[in-house]
């Protein structure tokens, strides 16, 4: 699905989602990543949406974003209640939703100067 035609200005934007991966501007990443308005960061060591644990969190969590997405690929995978507990005790705002929203509105907050970041899981993994 492409979500923009045109580069938004100079942040970090997705400019698609499918089963290939994720297109950031002209890149293709197939791997899990984190987003933030000014990088990609392609170390996160996630192999699936069920994988999602606090130890890989926190080197989201340490971004100290203002709002959190969480992208678990094809199907929304919602994180297990200690773990939204740990991220509400950061006091960080978050959602969990499937990649492809995750992008969308990551672009949208991103266009609006917010601090954000968004941990995607490709939709071709595994949930």
């Amino acid at each position: 699905m492409d979500l923009t035609l045109e580069h938004p200005g100079d942040h970090t934007y997705v400019r698609s989602v499918s089963e290939e991966g994720i297109r950031i501007a002209e890149d293709l990443y197939t791997d899990p990543l984190i987003l933030t308005p000014d990088s990609v960061i392609t170390e996160w060591p996630v192999p699936g949406g069920r994988d999602i644990s606090e130890a890989v969190l926190d080197s989201v969590l340490d971004l100290e974003p203002e709002i959190l997405l969480i992208g678990t690929g094809k199907a929304q995978v919602f994180l297990a209640p200690e773990l939204a507990m740990s991220i509400y005790r950061r006091e960080t705002g978050f959602e969990v939703m499937t990649t492809d929203a995750a992008c969308r509105t990551f672009n949208i907050l991103v266009s609006e100067e917010r601090n954000v970041v968004a941990a995607l899981l490709p939709p071709g993994l595994n949930p």
